[in-house]
């Protein structure tokens, strides 16, 4: 499959060496790095229960201290609480003000403070009347049981639409935050470096452009994104991201700091000059439509919507090998993939009318 170039050209260099893009309907095989040594298996996920915990349309999952779950609901606006291991039915926390659902949008996702012991800061991306917006609220803990504070409303001004919200928010292991953000149906933003539409951002813990941003006092952190709702590190601390395609070319991407990543120039790897290939393309989105994404060792999971199934993606580097799909059909939409203290992970359904989460234990 042909390639683009990134942006620069010394790293184009490396980059022609080491890219290699992948569609799941073809052979894309992690490659053995130079020092011999062949890259471990993904670790497979199972079933290990079902939680039938009465959500709505849940978009994020973030894991307190205790263990206890903390998940968005995107149309109703509220945060609920589901007991350590699912032991218990879902409590609601709060009701996030001034969201405004519509279409893809409403509250969206979550992201604890990297000193949330001592802060108490929980941040949620949200759709309200006339943009999406990050706030972040102190989560005080009563009698055991969390209560949501006032809103601080630290970032404003992302475009919004009734598709293409972006949403998806990760603090990094430098501390800072990482948004996904989407092109709202507005093919001009994701190309323009001073527009909040298509891109990836990052940002201080107060909503500042976080220093060292490839272009200067500016939030942008890479662009040319259609839809980024998956964000996580691999074990090297490099940034992956999932992204929607728009009829084809679903993608998961390597995101390095000003990369151009094509949209709505190009989609998946087709090798132009000013563009950074995905290291995984889906032809078909029907068969993906990722979003979450979280990254266990070497091993990428990203939940499909209308794919319905959850696709497992070996890392090696650089490299991504060949997806592998598991669950097709069987427990419709995913939303979100996160990990819990026990090492498990969370999967979120959507449009299941209750909504449940389905926890996976994984094993080589």
């Amino acid at each position: 499959m042909p390639r683009r170039s990134p942006l620069r050209a010394a790293w184009a260099a490396a980059a022609a060496a080491l890219s290699l893009a992948a569609a799941a309907c073809t052979t894309n095989p992690v490659p053995v790095p130079s020092d011999g040594t062949s890259p471990a298996g993904p670790e497979a996920p199972t079933v290990a229960a079902r939680i039938d915990a009465g959500l709505t349309l849940p978009w994020s999952t973030v894991f307190l201290p205790d263990g206890a779950a903390l998940i968005s609901e995107r149309d109703s606006a509220l945060l609920k609480v589901v007991p350590p291991g699912g032991s218990g039915p879902a409590a609601t926390v709060g009701k996030v003000p001034d969201v405004v659902p519509g279409g893809e949008g409403g509250l969206l996702g979550l992201a604890l403070s990297p000193d949330f012991a001592s802060d108490r800061f929980l941040y949620a991306y949200f759709t309200a009347q006339a943009d999406n917006r990050i706030a972040r609220f102190r989560l005080d803990d009563r009698g055991g049981r969390p209560v949501l504070g006032a809103p601080d409303v630290i970032f404003t001004g992302i475009p919004k639409a009734s598709t293409h919200n972006g949403g998806r928010i990760r603090f990094g292991p430098d501390g800072f935050l990482y948004v996904g953000t989407g092109d709202s149906q507005r093919r001009d933003q994701p190309q323009d470096r001073n527009a909040l539409g298509g891109k990836i951002l990052r940002l201080t813990p107060e909503g500042k452009p976080a220093p060292g941003n490839p272009f200067g006092h500016n939030p942008v952190y890479s662009l040319g994104h259609r839809n980024v709702q998956g964000l996580d590190w691999d074990r090297a601390g490099r940034l992956w991201a999932s992204e929607f395609g728009p009829d084809v070319d679903d993608e998961l991407n390597l995101i390095v700091p000003g990369g151009n990543y094509g949209w709505p120039m190009v989609t998946g790897a087709p090798h132009r000059e000013g563009f950074l290939d995905a290291k995984v393309v889906w032809p078909s989105t029907a068969e993906s439509s990722p979003s979450g994404l979280q990254i266990v060792g070497d091993t990428a999971y990203l939940g499909a919507l209308r794919g319905q199934r959850l696709w497992v993606v070996p890392l090696r580097g650089d490299f991504a090998g060949d997806p592998v799909a598991y669950f097709t059909g069987e427990y419709g939409r995913i939303r979100d993939v996160s990990r819990a203290p026990d090492g498990r992970l969370w999967a979120l359904s959507n449009n299941q009318n209750p909504d449940f989460v389905l926890v996976l234990s994984l094993r080589r």
